[in-house]
């Protein structure tokens, strides 16, 4: 969620915070709003789409320091979309601005851009640290809020929405959090986080002093996630703001200083929206007090009772009960084996393509997914379909739809896609999704490799980490439009050679083994790195035909974890990706195709080089 203008308004006061100092705590994390921040303090390029290992590299900093000063971390990330949706406005605005910041930034203008699989590598980066973290069913806000208030530890965000909630052990903004300036402390505490930690009493207590229990009424009414202004204008015009309060006086933040001056004045939330509901006309009383009413429940903390998950792995929460899902996709959608995109497109059957920095004059990168995804929702929906034509006596042959919002050109538009029917010899009709995993290993891969059009033969040669990239590369030379390029094709699979290099040579894991060639191989490579390249041209069709990978890399992704994982899942965090470096290699080989011999020096990644270009060309 988000209260518009409140952190802007909070930050202008310095009063409203105090120093603390984070040691010897546990230390409830907003993930979401945690892997934005970090990927935006680590990016190298925006324009080129994701440099997963730095990024990885930033996530482990950040944990390293909490480990150092004794602060145990639990991270919580959002779900999908809620059942009822009523966020979809909103998302739907999101989803534009992403679209208008990835046009610039493919103009060469500034800004920043979260790029597409930046939420699994920081899944992964949690799990290969060990951090404990989980998945809510939707919305996390309230699971955030009710963890923090059980425990009485901080809450570490950027979302305003924590400034509303009464939180016991404060809402520490992640923006005053320096966790990469750990300090020694006096004495045997030992060393710590220098942080800032919002005050709600002090808040309070400037205004009025304002009663806590009106700090939702008054989030509600300022405009956030879920509240329409438009429906209290006639408030704002007609009200008698308190003296020296005008909404016109004290610059942009004037409003929200009289609106919290004006509620300081009433003892409970009720007895204020009586008072905003008398400004109003009659036949809009009733539906905006509901709004009201039900907006305000929004800052509630959740009786989700997270430490249960985090001690013994139960996850339960009413909207999850009510969903009717599978026991075992909610389990996987708790420990983040499964997406958000995965639930939305089961329970509201319409998803969101997030927009990269592509080239607009073309088709979405996405479109080149599609395929994937059509066979992902006929997987999903074949038990909601066979549901439906058993309640209604009739057999239906016609398969279930999702709404897609993707981009067409520069404006967000919604289609309609229909899912694919799933190979009759992979179930029967009666097929529910809760037996899938009954379905044999054998059949699953399957019908992964038969989606992607490659046979388990062709990647017998390929370590079987990289056999899903390397099926996903020869799904992407199949299907892109326009095709593939030789240069882009060896830039990508360079990269995936580097990145294999740097894992069995700057990995500090005792257990991989490292030849002497592969060591003096990644030095020459990380000279090459460090060179400044001849030719610093940023190519967008280059870009975009590798944001199409990108989609198809994500969607492979989702359908291998549907299916239960028949081919392992390959590390994002070890460099298997990296935007920055795959531009850089393109064009220096259509000015020095001697680069490809870069890993010469290692024998080992020469032949694995030589294996890859061999089964995708083949």
């Amino acid at each position: 969620m988000g209260v518009q203008g409140l952190t802007g308004f909070a930050e202008e006061r310095g009063a409203f915070f105090t120093e603390l100092r984070v040691r010897d705590t546990k230390l409830v994390i907003d993930g979401s709003s945690l892997y934005h921040r970090l990927y935006f303090a680590s990016a190298l390029d925006f324009r080129c789409g994701g440099d997963y290992g730095t990024f990885a590299a930033a996530v482990s900093g950040f944990f390293g320091s909490l480990r150092a000063c004794r602060v145990a971390p639990f991270v919580v990330l959002d779900g999908g979309r809620d059942a009822d949706d009523r966020k979809l406005p909103t998302l739907k605005g999101r989803a534009a601005e992403r679209l208008r910041a990835a046009y610039g930034l493919s103009r060469g203008e500034g800004g920043g851009l979260v790029p597409l699989l930046a939420r699994e590598a920081f899944v992964q980066a949690l799990r290969r640290l060990g951090v404990p973290f989980v998945q809510c069913f939707a919305e996390a806000d309230r699971e955030i809020a009710g963890l923090g208030s059980r425990w009485g530890c901080p809450v570490l965000s950027l979302d305003s929405d924590f400034f509303v909630f009464d939180l016991p052990g404060g809402y520490c903004p992640l923006n005053h959090f320096q966790w990469q300036s750990v300090r020694q402390g006096e004495g045997p505490q030992g060393c710590y986080v220098p942080a800032r930690c919002f005050s709600v009493e002090k808040f309070c207590g400037y205004f009025g002093p304002l009663r806590k229990s009106l700090l939702p009424l008054f989030a509600v009414m300022t405009g956030n996630d879920y509240m329409d202004l438009a429906a209290l204008e006639k408030f704002f015009s007609t009200v008698r703001w308190p003296q020296g309060c005008g909404a016109g006086r004290g610059g942009k933040h004037g409003r929200l200083r009289g609106l919290l001056a004006w509620l300081a004045q009433f003892a409970e939330p009720a007895e204020a929206v009586d008072h905003v509901l008398k400004h109003l006309k009659k036949h809009q009383r009733g539906e905006v007090k509901a709004l009201l009413c039900t907006s305000v429940e929004d800052y509630t903390p959740s009786d989700v009772n997270l430490e249960d998950f985090f001690q013994n792995g139960k996850y339960e929460s009413e909207a999850a009960r009510k969903s009717d899902l599978a026991q075992w996709v909610l389990d996987a959608l708790a420990k983040g084996r499964l997406a958000p995109f995965i639930s939305d497109a089961l329970i509201l059957r319409s998803t969101f393509l997030h927009v990269q920095v592509e080239n607009m004059q073309r088709p979405s990168a996405h479109s080149t997914a599609l395929p994937i995804r059509q066979v992902i929702y006929g997987l999903l929906l074949k038990v909601s379909q066979n549901t439906e034509a058993a309640a209604s006596g009739e057999q239906s042959n016609e398969l279930p739809v999702v709404r897609e919002f993707d981009r067409l050109q520069k404006t967000l538009k919604k289609t309609f896609v229909q899912a694919a029917s799933p190979p009759t010899d992979f179930y029967d009709d009666h097929f529910s999704l809760d037996k899938l995993m009954e379905v044999p290993m054998s059949c699953r891969q399957t019908l992964l490799l038969d989606t992607l059009g490659v046979n388990m033969s062709f990647l017998e040669p390929i370590p079987s980490h990289l056999k899903l990239p390397v099926a996903v590369i020869c799904y992407w030379i199949r299907c892109s439009e326009p095709k593939v390029t030789l240069h882009q094709l060896k830039a990508l699979l360079l990269t995936i050679v580097s990145g294999e290099l740097h894992r069995i040579t700057g990995d500090p894991d005792p257990t991989v083994s490292r030849a002497e060639d592969d060591s003096m191989a990644y030095s020459e490579f990380l000279k090459w790195k460090e060179n400044k390249p001849q030719n610093k041209d940023f190519d967008l069709d280059a870009a975009h035909s590798f944001c199409q990978w990108q989609c198809c890399l994500q969607m492979g992704f989702y359908l291998n974890q549907l299916l239960c994982s028949p081919l392992p899942e390959p590390e994002l965090t070890s460099r298997l990706y990296s935007g920055t470096l795959v531009q850089r290699l393109y064009q220096e080989l259509k000015s020095t195709p001697s680069v490809e011999n870069l890993f010469s020096l290692s024998p080992k990644m020469t032949r694995l080089y030589q294996v890859l270009l061999n089964t995708v060309e083949s």
